[in-house]
C-alpha cells in the first residue's frame, strides 16, 4: 500500500515537474549569446574529403552546439592562404582560425613538429595520451603563445604509408640524391642520408611527380593517395611512414579572437576539436582498407622498406635530435618530456598492445578450428 502510494504521488510530482519546465522560455544565457562569424584557413584541397573534412566537422559541431549563433565558414588551402601559410595567417589575425598540421612550420622552430609527429614518434593513441595526460598540451600551448595562438587537437590520420617511388629502395645507396617530397622533420633526417626534400603543398604534388621535379612523394595513406592519383605515375608504395605514427592535425586559434570570445563558444571548440580528433582517425581507419585493396590490384606495388634503411633512418633521427637540442633550449625542453613518455608508451604497448596486435595479425587468412 505505501509503495503504491509513493509511486503515484511521484508520478503526480513528475508530471507537475514536467508542465512546469515546458512553460518555461529558453534560457536567458542562449538568449544573450552574440552572433559570431569566424573563417577558418585549411592547409588541404576539398578533394580530400578526410583530412579537409575535419575543419567542416569541428565548424558543423560548433554551430549545433551553439544553437547557430557560432557560424565558422572553412576555406581550401589557396582560397585565402597557400596551405603551407596557415599559421601566419592565424597569427597576424587575417583568419581567427587555422586547420593544419604543425610539422610545416619547422623551418621557422623545428619545436613545430611535436605538436604533430616527429619521425620514430608516437602513434596516434599515444600522441593523444601525451597531449591529455603527459604533459604535452600545456607544454605546446607555452611554445604557441609566443606565435599568438592557441592550439587544439583536431584531427590524426593514423601511421601513414612510406611514399611513392619510380624506383624500388633496396639499399642506403638509393637514397642518395633521390627528391623526396617529404614535409616536417623528417626531410632533415633523409637528407644526412642523401635524399634531397622537397616540402610541397598536397594540391601540388601530383604535378610534380608527373613532371618529374621529384623522384618520390609521400602523403598520408591509401584512401588519400589513390584520390590524388600518385599510383598513375610511381609504381612502388612503400611502407611504413616511420616519420608519422601518428601525426596530429591541429586546430590553431589566433589569442585574441579566442579572448574575446564568450566562454560557451570557447567550450563549444574545445568540444568540437575532440570531436573531429576522433572522427578523422576512425574514418581513415574506414577507408584505407579498401583503398590498399583496389590500389594493389591496380598494379600497384607494395613494399616495406628495408630493414637497414629503417636502421639507418633511426640513427640519423637520433642524431638529428641530439644535435637540435644542444642548440634549441625550446626543443630540448620539450624532446626531454616527450622522449621519456615515448618510452614508457612503448613499454606498455610492448607488453599488451603489441603482443595482441602480432597475434591478430598471425592469423590472416586461418579458419577456427573445428572441436571434435
Amino acid at each position: 500500500m505505501l509503495r503504491r502510494k509513493f509511486l503515484k504521488g511521484a508520478a503526480l510530482a513528475g508530471a507537475g515537474s514536467v508542465g512546469v519546465a515546458a512553460s518555461f522560455p529558453a534560457p536567458a544565457l542562449a538568449q544573450s549569446l552574440p552572433e559570431v562569424k569566424w573563417r577558418i584557413a585549411s592547409s588541404f584541397p576539398k578533394s580530400l574529403d578526410t583530412i579537409y573534412g575535419g575543419a567542416e566537422v569541428v565548424a558543423k559541431k560548433v554551430a549545433e552546439l551553439t544553437d547557430n549563433k557560432f557560424q565558422i565558414r572553412v576555406f581550401a588551402a589557396g582560397e585565402i592562404v597557400p596551405g603551407l601559410q596557415v599559421l601566419d595567417a592565424v597569427q597576424n589575425g587575417t583568419v581567427e582560425a587555422g586547420h593544419t598540421v604543425s610539422y610545416y612550420y619547422v623551418g621557422k622552430d623545428p619545436t613545430f613538429a611535436f605538436d604533430a609527429a616527429i619521425p620514430f614518434g608516437l602513434n596516434a593513441r599515444q600522441q593523444n595520451s601525451w597531449m591529455e595526460f603527459g604533459g604535452g598540451r600545456e607544454l605546446m600551448r607555452e611554445f604557441f603563445n609566443e606565435y599568438n595562438i592557441i592550439q587544439f587537437p583536431a584531427g590524426n590520420t593514423g601511421t601513414q604509408m612510406g611514399g611513392w617511388f619510380r624506383k624500388e629502395i633496396k639499399t642506403l645507396e638509393d637514397l642518395k640524391g633521390l627528391k623526396f617530397r617529404i614535409g616536417g622533420f623528417a626531410g632533415q633526417v633523409l637528407s644526412k642520408l642523401g635524399v634531397v626534400p622537397q616540402q610541397i603543398a598536397g594540391g601540388d604534388i601530383y604535378p610534380s611527380l608527373e613532371k618529374g621535379t621529384i623522384d618520390a612523394a609521400e602523403w598520408v595513406g591509401p584512401y588519400d593517395d589513390e584520390k590524388l592519383g600518385f599510383n598513375k605515375v610511381a609504381k612502388y608504395y612503400y611502407y611504413p611512414g616511420w616519420w608519422e605514427g601518428g601525426p596530429q592535425v591541429s586546430m590553431m586559434v589566433n589569442q585574441d579572437q579566442w579572448k574575446a570570445l564568450p566562454k560557451p563558444y570557447q567550450a563549444a571548440i574545445e568540444a568540437a576539436c575532440a570531436h573531429a580528433n576522433t572522427w578523422m582517425l576512425a574514418k581513415y581507419d574506414a577507408q584505407n582498407p579498401v583503398a590498399l585493396r583496389k590500389l594493389v590490384a591496380g598494379g600497384t606495388q607494395l613494399r616495406p622498406f628495408p630493414k637497414a634503411v629503417m636502421d639507418a633512418c633511426y640513427d640519423a633521427a637520433s642524431e638529428l635530435y641530439d644535435e637540435t637540442s644542444a642548440k634549441n633550449p625550446k626543443f630540448k625542453k620539450i624532446y626531454d618530456s616527450w622522449v621519456k613518455y615515448r618510452d614508457e608508451q612503448l613499454l606498455w604497448f610492448r607488453v599488451a598492445e603489441g603482443t595482441y596486435d602480432s597475434f591478430m595479425l598471425s592469423t590472416t587468412g586461418r579458419k577456427a578450428r573445428k572441436k571434435g
